[in-house]
């Protein structure tokens, strides 16, 4: 008998992406202010030290800090690597070193670009500056790289009460990921399945539970897992939540019912949204079965069937 053909393992680039907002303290909000201001700000420790970027509790004792300090725009590198392909939202272009410099007046290093010609232009030790942002509005950007620079800075550190105009009290910082998905084997044959409306999952060997989707291997014996079975259409309702907050870029009206759902066949609930009935009768229990939309390369979403409930002990290891 001539073995099945391995399936074709899939790839696919995927994003993960979401603005992060957060509120400032007195310091960091001094700091991010002082920026916009061409301005940079420093914390003293109890026992002297000056910090930059400034914390608002003393990482060595946890008291709390608020002694501010205005230090050079000028430093030195204290360490480098350099980036010879740069990435998207990184602060230049084209190839720079990430380097840690500690500016002067200050006694730790501030992680930022350094604009060279080259890593051989690069050095530990080398005096910088900062190239401050044509436009800027508060935040660690508004210092758009450091620079070689062979002059000598007047700037005398010196205290500073932290007080501007219009200071800077929140910031919304986004996070990215961008990476190349490769599902292997197992996940390969699920979603080729999907694609033809069908829904296959795989068979433990040993304690003979049908896991959806697969993984390629039974997570309670560790042993591989390779018999595909099908399952559903027909799925029960184990559990739900209710989502009433408006995704980004999600076209769904709110209220709308999120469920794990248990396909019959399986041993693991998926999730899956449930429509074509009102959220408030959605429950424990609901038999329910997909709907695909045209080229849909998934379910889109699950209605209910008509039948009876199940009945809870059909599903109680499933929640």
């Amino acid at each position: 008998m001539t073995p099945a053909p391995a399936p074709e393992v899939l790839q696919a680039p995927l994003v993960v992406e979401f603005p992060f907002t957060r509120s400032l303290g007195p310091v960091q909000s001094a700091f991010l202010t002082g920026l916009r201001e061409r301005t940079v700000l420093g914390v003293r420790t109890s026992d002297g030290r000056v910090l930059v970027p400034p914390v608002e509790y003393d990482p060595a004792t946890a008291d709390e800090l608020r002694d501010l300090v205005q230090v050079a725009p000028t430093g030195t590198v204290t360490t480098w690597a350099w980036n010879p392909s740069p990435r998207r939202g990184q602060p230049l272009s084209t190839p720079f070193a990430w380097a840690l410099v500690r500016l002067d007046g200050a006694d730790t290093a501030l992680l930022h670009a350094l604009d060279a010609s080259g890593p051989e232009a690069v050095r530990t030790g080398m005096r910088v500056r900062i190239r401050w942002a044509e436009e800027r509005e508060g935040a660690i950007t508004d210092i758009a790289c450091f620079e070689p620079y062979d002059g000598q800075d007047t700037h005398e550190p010196g205290p500073h009460d932290g007080a501007f105009a219009d200071p800077v009290t929140g910031i919304v910082a986004p996070a990215r990921l961008d990476y190349t998905y490769a599902p292997g084997r197992a996940q390969s044959r699920y979603l080729a399945a999907l694609a033809g409306h069908k829904t296959v999952g795989e068979r433990c060997p040993s304690c003979r539970k049908v896991y959806v989707p697969p993984r390629g291997a039974c997570p309670t014996c560790g042993v591989a897992t390779d018999e595909q079975v099908e399952v559903g259409p027909g799925a029960t309702v184990t559990t739900f939540c209710i989502v009433n907050i408006k995704a980004r870029n999600l076209d769904i009206d709110v209220p709308y019912v999120y469920a794990h759902i248990a396909l019959d066949g399986a041993d693991l609930a998926l999730h899956g949204r449930i429509g074509g009935i009102p959220y408030d009768q959605v429950r424990m229990g609901l038999r329910v079965t997909p709907v695909w939309t045209e080229g849909g390369r998934y379910p889109d979403h699950y209605r209910p069937t008509g039948e009876p409930d199940a009945d809870y002990d059909t599903y109680k290891e499933l929640l």
